[in-house]
């Protein structure tokens, strides 16, 4: 099926681009290429091929993130907070 194909190709690539993002915030953290390309392989490895439903989410964070950002700038700053809210 069609569908099914283009889920896989958006698995893939999501896939690639959390290696890509992986592999960037680990040669920035151990400062070797080498050793960061391994970490980043073993963590998409394990979590994401042994566990492909993971995928989806960061990609559903991020979707919730981009189209829902703007409902809480809708609350009017001087509503009072409940108990358990407030500072």
């Amino acid at each position: 099926m069609i569908a099914l194909d283009i889920l896989e190709n958006i698995q893939i690539a999501a896939g690639l681009i959390y290696l890509i993002w992986l592999y960037a915030w680990a040669k920035k953290q151990l400062g070797s290429a080498p050793i960061a390309a391994i970490f980043a392989v073993i963590i998409v490895y394990l979590t994401f091929y042994q566990y492909p439903v993971l995928i989806w989410v960061p990609i559903i964070f991020f979707l919730i993130a981009t189209f829902f950002s703007g409902m809480f700038e809708k609350i009017p700053p001087n509503v009072k907070k409940p108990e358990h809210l407030k500072d």
